[in-house]
């Protein structure tokens, strides 16, 4: 399990926040995609992984996965 940075939690807590704004959740996201609310907590967080939760994450917010998670998707993993 990767161990998240305080970074990666700050962001966690922007991406929270950014979600409110637009009149969503991380427990709207989660019941649209049919995971737990766990599940998008641990990936927000960067505890795990999931190319599908990230990209909803990022399409909630009118970004990228590339753009809301920088540190993931520098070209090194496949």
């Amino acid at each position: 399990m990767r161990q998240p940075s305080k970074l990666s939690l700050d962001a966690h807590e922007r991406l929270k926040a950014e979600l409110r704004i637009r009149g969503s959740s991380l427990a709207q996201i989660s019941r649209d995609l049919g995971v737990s609310d766990s599940a998008l907590s641990l990936v927000g967080k960067g505890y795990h992984r999931s190319r599908r939760i990230e990209k909803a994450l990022a399409d909630a917010i009118g970004s990228t996965p590339e753009a809301l998670f920088p540190d993931r998707y520098r070209g090194d993993e496949p």
